[in-house]
């Protein structure tokens, strides 16, 4: 029986996620995380051929984690739990939640790897997918407001703070569900007022 590959493609992800947490996204090098791992160059490149194929792992792992309690929330038809998903889940990653506010995908990943292709357009559907099952399951809120209740204030509560290197306040808790009450209250929206919206990019938490 071989023995398990000491530099994971985990324990890669991890080092570049670090370093992006200390130097920005600049610091990721594949000689940089050889330094943090204490490993020879070349075992990085075995499991990332290009730093482009690196970066985009990093994002779709990290944009997958992010997602994963959040859809979990909106299957379950849980307004409220989907909404604190965002803060909470910032409070419990910060270094990644930073990576996805500071970073886009696409400046993050400019030259996007045609192999996570298929990857990429998985993620940035499945958050869509989800929102547009969960408005049509409950009676008493459309789309547009499942978006801004789900979406925009967990995000615009918590962006200021990451970019600002501070901690999510706990308080925002309570604010995020007082703005979605508020937004069940509302009558629901005129369809053809402003169009149908488009969710935000899914590296946005």
């Amino acid at each position: 029986m071989g023995r398990p590959a000491k530099f994971t493609r985990d324990r890669i992800l991890d080092a570049a996620a670090a370093l992006a947490g200390e130097g920005g996204v600049a610091s990721i090098t594949m000689a940089s995380i050889a330094g943090q791992l204490g490993g020879p160059v070349g075992s990085m490149y075995h499991r990332f051929p290009s730093r482009d194929l690196l970066l985009a792992a990093l994002w779709l792992r990290t944009v997958g984690r992010f997602q994963e309690g959040l859809l979990t929330a909106l299957a379950a038809g849980d307004l409220e739990a989907a909404a604190l998903h965002t803060p909470r889940w910032c409070r419990a990653h910060p270094v990644e939640a930073a990576l996805l506010v500071r970073h886009t995908r696409e400046a993050l990943v400019p030259r996007w790897p045609m192999e996570l292709a298929a990857d990429r357009e998985q993620v940035n559907s499945a958050l869509l997918d989800a929102l547009r099952s969960f408005a049509d399951r409950r009676a008493d809120i459309d789309y547009e407001r499942t978006v801004f209740a789900v979406v925009d204030v967990p995000y615009g509560a918590v962006r200021r703070h990451l970019l600002a290197d501070q901690a999510v306040p706990g308080h925002l808790d309570e604010l995020i569900i007082a703005t979605c009450r508020a937004v069940l209250a509302l009558p629901p929206l005129d369809p053809g007022a402003g169009g149908d919206s488009a969710v935000p990019s899914a590296s946005n938490p």
